[in-house]
């Protein structure tokens, strides 16, 4: 069986660690990278092995997590993204990509391993 790789985006460490070891428990990869550039470096090194994204929207310098997602989209399509956020859920509609799930913080892990589940099991069936 191969392990389900995510790409997790968040420039807060604590944040990071904690949701990084939730995904680990649950049977993922994780792959982690603490802004949208290292996101993009880290995406584009191997594009075929990343199965979903979760990432923050405000991420300091370099890209939003908006604008991440629609980078990635661009190369796969069905790419599953999980936005989390503790301020900008109002600009989801308007940034977001289809098909994706937005988390407002603070969160439960399971939120975020649900919303994976769920969108991975959608973008395998398409």
């Amino acid at each position: 069986m191969s392990f389900r790789v995510v790409l997790l985006v968040e420039d807060e460490a604590l944040i990071l660690l904690d949701i990084e070891a939730a995904l680990v428990e649950e049977g993922f990869q994780v792959v982690t990278a603490i802004n949208g550039s290292k996101a993009v470096e880290a995406f584009e090194a191997d594009p075929t092995r990343i199965d979903a994204v979760v990432t923050d929207i405000n991420l300091g310098k370099g890209p939003k997590g908006w604008d991440l997602a629609r980078q990635i989209r661009q190369q796969k399509p069905e790419m599953p993204i999980v936005y989390m956020t503790g301020d900008s859920s109002h600009e989801w509609e308007a940034e977001g990509v289809p098909n994706s799930v937005l988390i407002p913080k603070p969160f439960v892990h399971a939120q975020v391993i649900t919303a994976l589940a769920t969108l991975m099991s959608h973008s395998s069936q398409a």
